[in-house]
């Protein structure tokens, strides 16, 4: 058994994806704007994750914009036929990359074309629309409109599925009541763990939740507890805070992102660490350090 298997599986949609993916975010430029330093290594990445068993890519067409996506069909196309490729609509960049809403009925359809053409296919696996009402984190607020587009997108055949990104309880519930969910993506880690009710309601239901950043927004103290723990089990500290998602709930997926081919592996390799009971009681007081602060 490779070590990605060690992982498990969960239901995305309709297909069964190994629980341990690959994000492609990091593959545009500095910033998530513009083209990489070298496409070929960018490329050389997608193809060694495909190689090691992973089976779910996410990405978006307003990472670089377009350059992501461009770089995944020219990596991989003819796609393997178990490949989910899941991607975010519900956003766009401006000329000096910043992050702007673009969530009107247009703007949703004319992304779904976008992703379509830039990954040569005719229907996206998942499409997860980015809540944009606040950029930087969950925000209450209706995406009944913004939901009830996708849900239109489902019924023409171009998109199989919908899901949901940057939201809060409330709008799941939502969003539910139009169309199926077929995951839930938030930023979601150690030391940020606002999402615990979340992910147990959607694990009742079978519903994937895909966690972002697992090192993001960690204090000085929560990272120096991480490396400690990651030391003493000599792993690194990406490979803890992955080995902790994955035992959180079996309805989390993960898709740590990487430019490098060695991390890549570094990172796919956490699915063989097993933590012991002691280093669980000290990783989850990073947590309780960090709800301590707010």
């Amino acid at each position: 058994m490779s070590s990605i298997d060690q992982a498990g599986t969960h239901l995305l949609g309709d297909s069964t994806v190994r629980r341990l993916g690959y994000g492609a975010m990091q593959l545009a430029g500095p910033g998530v704007f513009g083209l990489p330093k070298d496409p070929d290594a960018a490329r050389a990445v997608l193809r060694e994750a495909i190689a090691l068993g992973v089976n779910h890519i996410d990405t978006s067409d307003f990472y670089g914009p377009h350059i992501t996506n461009q770089l995944i069909r020219e990596a991989l196309h003819p796609y393997p036929d178990d490949l989910v490729i899941v991607t975010k609509i519900g956003a766009r960049r401006d000329a000096q990359g910043g992050w702007l809403r673009a969530d009107s009925a247009d703007e949703l359809r004319q992304a779904v074309h976008d992703n379509l053409r830039n990954l040569g296919l005719e229907s996206l696996d998942v499409v997860n629309l980015r809540s944009m009402l606040d950029v930087h984190g969950p925000a209450e607020g209706s995406l009944e409109e913004q939901v009830t587009v996708l849900a239109q997108l489902r019924q023409e055949g171009l998109i199989r599925h919908v899901g949901l990104s940057n939201v809060t309880m409330t709008q799941v519930e939502q969003a539910r009541r139009i169309v199926p969910v077929a995951c839930v993506q938030n930023m979601y880690n150690l030391a940020h763990r606002g999402d615990d009710e979340l992910i147990d309601t959607l694990a009742r239901d079978g519903i994937p939740y895909v966690p972002f950043f697992p090192l993001g927004g960690f204090t000085r103290l929560q990272s120096d507890a991480l490396s400690s723990v990651a030391a003493n089990l000599d792993a690194t500290p990406m490979q803890v805070a992955i080995a902790w998602l994955l035992q959180r709930s079996p309805n989390v997926l993960l898709i740590p992102g990487t430019s490098s081919v060695t991390h890549l592996r570094e990172n796919l390799k956490a699915a063989d660490l097993a933590l012991p009971k002691d280093a669980l009681t000290l990783l989850d007081g990073i947590g309780q350090q960090g709800a301590s602060a707010h």
